[in-house]
């Protein structure tokens, strides 16, 4: 009877693990409202590695003026895990989930995430703009966007160059010039 019980326990499958269960891959972690900041603060704690996109804003009330620094992706922090170490992030005050599909949560495009820390860290000022996913599609030449493609916007004072993260469905408009644009295909 003991013969029985060995191969049923042996011819037991696991499934595979996931891509991404194992190595560190860069999330959008969804966040209550204006927990942004806080977030960042208990990941930091945690030790995981995150990245929270700021941008220069300034409100005029009657009395005063007043710089804040306000999150480029307002209900979103980005963060750098391997799935098996997903509880650090849940488990902390604020998040409400990691974005995905069907409960899964989905990898963000490492060259767009790793554009964004570039351009953030050579000062290049991005502002939040309202999701694009047509219009004339533009790749950046050369500096710290390089190779990122995105929507080449007009206005009437220059250029913007608007990048879209399909995942969250978020835009941020960057300040460029055309000369620093090429066309490419939609197909890229």
């Amino acid at each position: 009877m003991a013969g029985v019980a060995e191969n049923v326990a042996d011819s037991t499958e696991y499934p595979p693990l996931p891509v991404g269960y194992l190595e560190p891959r860069w999330y959008a972690a969804y966040t209550s409202a204006n927990h942004e900041k806080r977030v960042a603060e208990q990941l930091n704690l945690r030790s995981v590695e995150h990245f929270l996109p700021l941008y220069d804003s300034v409100r005029r009330w009657k009395d005063r003026r007043m710089n804040l620094q306000l999150p480029l992706f307002p209900g979103y922090v980005f963060v750098h895990l391997a799935l098996r170490d997903r509880l650090r992030v849940l488990e902390a005050p604020g998040v409400a989930k990691l974005v995905g599909f069907n409960g899964t949560p989905t990898a963000l495009p490492q060259q767009e995430i790793e554009a964004l820390r570039m351009s953030v860290g050579h000062g290049i000022r991005a502002k939040p703009h309202p999701y694009l996913k047509l219009g004339r599609r533009v790749r950046v030449k050369a500096g710290p966007l390089e190779g990122m493609q995105g929507i080449l916007v007009r206005r009437k004072n220059g250029s913007r160059f608007v990048i879209s993260l399909d995942l969250i469905m978020r835009s941020v408009a960057v300040e460029v010039e055309a000369l620093e644009l090429e066309p490419c295909g939609n197909g890229e």
